[in-house]
């Protein structure tokens, strides 16, 4: 525990001293490794993806005044528990922005050009079979993206390189009329490749699903570096078989880590372990991030952005920008 009088900011993940103390200060005591003492008093919390933050840790914080989540997804952040007690939780949008779009194209060439196979084939001494494997091609290929906020445009923008004709769909963020389409099922039937950038909601749980998997474009591609829950992965293996999906890539998961399913052993499909957007570069961003949001709540200065209902109108920006 720390013995000054600085307030404390600990790290739940956790997360390195060496890249956040730098940027709260020295008017703040980081731990990054906090003891239950160190919990009890600390003010504020830098606070890693996979760390689940329900109501037994707010209860072991009673002098928590500010979460900051490093990245944007909140699923294992008791939203409601924070609203309860006045807490801002704090993230992180565009930090790992680059990363995550770098990693759905990196998913989309490896399901393209075979690599998976190709790998194994070349590797077991199966040389004369390499025409079994067709390698794709993106410039002329049609990219669908669902979901056009930082990083599906980032997408866009990469894809465009290769030569892609881009279209996209998003129900709320504003799409440019050159590439909108007006639905999920047109754009899986004119589409060669598909990735998927939406936050999981209600309404987007189970989006592609067995009716999807029946209009989409048959053999295309599609890549999942969003959440998990978005693709019915029992029909997207019977889309598999079938020959309407012609692969699948997945960086995310229902539940992480997943239990095996009969779709990871398929060899039209590229699995990564919810890292594309852990680059080294996106994770000290996103760190960085964090640190300066949960800095500015405890400053008084207005954050970037944060999730949860709490409403930080009374708190003055006190930058000179």
């Amino acid at each position: 525990m720390s013995t000054n009088s600085h307030p404390i900011i600990v790290g739940l993940g956790p997360i390195a001293a060496q890249i956040v103390a730098p940027i709260l200060g020295p008017d703040f005591s980081y731990i990054e490794n906090p003891t239950p003492r160190d919990l009890e008093v600390a003010q504020g919390a830098l606070v890693r993806a996979a760390f689940d933050f329900n109501r037994s840790v707010f209860e072991s914080m009673p002098n928590l005044k500010v979460i900051a989540r490093t990245g944007v997804g909140t699923e294992l952040v008791d939203l409601a528990e924070a609203d309860a007690r006045n807490i801002p939780v704090v993230i992180t949008p565009g930090s790992n922005t680059n990363a995550v779009a770098e990693g759905a194209l990196a998913h989309i060439l490896a399901l393209s050009k075979r690599l998976g196979p190709l790998t194994k084939l070349v590797a077991s001494g199966n040389w004369s079979d390499r025409t079994k494997y067709p390698v794709g091609d993106l410039e002329n290929q049609t990219l669908g993206i669902i979901g056009y906020g930082r990083i599906g445009k980032r997408v866009a923008e990469i894809a465009s390189v290769f030569g892609m004709k881009i279209l996209a769909f998003d129900p709320i963020a504003e799409v440019p009329a050159s590439i909108k389409v007006n639905s999920v099922k047109e754009l899986l039937a004119k589409s060669d490749l598909i990735t998927l950038h939406l936050p999981l909601t209600t309404d987007t749980t189970g989006l592609i699903g067995k009716t999807e998997f029946e209009v989409i474009k048959r053999g295309a591609i599609l890549v999942n570096c969003s959440r998990g829950a978005l693709v019915d992965l029992d029909a997207a293996l019977q889309a598999l078989n079938s020959g309407n999906l012609g692969g699948l890539g997945l960086d995310v998961f229902d539940l992480e880590p997943p239990k095996h399913h009969p779709i990871f052993d398929h060899e039209s499909v590229v699995l990564t372990p919810h890292v594309m957007g852990l680059s080294n570069q996106a994770t000290i961003a996103t760190y960085v991030m964090a640190a300066q949001g949960a800095r500015d709540v405890l400053t008084g200065v207005k954050p970037i952005a944060i999730a949860n209902k709490v409403n930080l109108e009374n708190n003055k920006d006190r930058s000179t920008k």
